[in-house]
C-alpha cells in the first residue's frame, strides 16, 4: 500500500470520526415530579404546593424545573426553572443548609446540542409573573423596580427590547406575593394577546412583528356606552 493511499485513508477516517462528534444527537429528558413546599409571603410564613421535575441532558442531571414546557420549533423548547437555596443566616453557616425551593426564570433548551440557556425577561418577577407562551413570543405581567406597578409584558426570543410595555394597575394591588397576576390570553389569526389587571380590567393588543396596536372591540364601546 502506497504512503499517499494511506494517508488519504487517514484522514477520511478522521473526517468521518469528526463529522460524527459534530451530529451526535443528545438525549433530553424530564424525570418523575416531586411535590415540595414553597414558602410565600412577606414573612415567609405561608406555604404552596410546588411541583418540581428534573431536567436531564444524556441522562446527567442539568436543571429542575416547574410546569409544562413549550415547543418553540422541532428543536427548541423553553421550560420555567426552579432552584434550592440556602437560607441559613450567618450564624448558622455550620450548621446543616437550610434549603428552600424557589421558582426561578426561564429556560431556553436546544434539543441538538444539548445546551442550556437562561432567558433574559425585562420586569419579570419570580413572586408575581404568571407567563404564556405563543411561538416564541411570551407574554406575562412584570412589576416595577419599586414594586409599585403591574406592567404588561411581551418579548420575543432573541430581541433585547420587549415587543410591548405598558402599565397595568399601580399601589396595593401589586402587593399580593401569594397570588400571581392572570395568565395572558392568546389568539392566533391576527395575533392578539389580552391582559386582566387585579381589578378585572382586560386591555388586548394586536401583535404586528415588532409593532403593538392597542384592540377596542366594538362590542365594549357599546357595553361602556350603556
Amino acid at each position: 500500500m502506497s504512503r499517499h493511499l494511506v494517508i488519504a485513508l487517514f484522514l477520511g477516517t478522521l473526517l468521518v470520526s469528526n463529522t460524527h462528534a459534530a451530529t451526535k444527537t443528545h438525549v433530553i429528558s424530564l424525570g418523575k415530579t416531586t411535590i415540595t413546599k414553597f414558602e410565600v409571603g412577606p414573612s415567609a410564613d405561608q406555604y404552596m404546593s410546588l411541583k418540581v421535575r428534573p431536567l436531564y441532558v444524556d441522562a446527567r442531571l442539568k436543571e429542575f424545573t416547574i410546569g409544562t414546557p413549550h415547543d418553540i420549533t422541532d428543536r427548541l423548547f423553553v421550560v420555567r426553572r426552579a432552584f434550592r437555596l440556602n437560607d441559613n443566616l450567618p450564624d448558622e453557616s455550620s450548621a446543616t443548609p437550610r434549603w428552600q425551593w424557589q421558582r426561578g426564570g426561564w429556560l431556553l433548551v436546544d434539543r441538538l446540542t444539548g445546551r442550556i440557556s437562561p432567558i433574559n425577561l425585562p420586569d419579570f418577577d419570580t413572586l408575581v409573573s404568571a407567563a404564556s407562551w405563543y411561538r416564541d413570543y411570551i407574554a406575562y405581567c412584570g412589576t416595577s423596580d419599586d414594586g409599585k406597578k403591574l406592567v404588561a409584558m411581551v418579548t420575543q426570543l432573541g430581541r433585547r427590547k420587549p415587543v410591548l410595555k405598558k402599565a397595568l394597575a399601580e399601589g396595593d394591588a401589586v402587593n399580593t406575593a401569594t397570588q400571581e397576576c392572570s395568565v395572558p390570553t392568546w389568539q392566533r389569526d391576527p395575533m392578539r394577546v389580552t391582559f386582566e389587571s387585579p381589578d378585572g380590567k382586560k386591555q388586548t393588543f394586536s401583535i404586528r412583528g415588532h409593532a403593538v396596536d392597542l384592540v377596542n372591540d366594538p362590542e365594549d364601546d357599546s357595553e361602556n356606552s350603556d
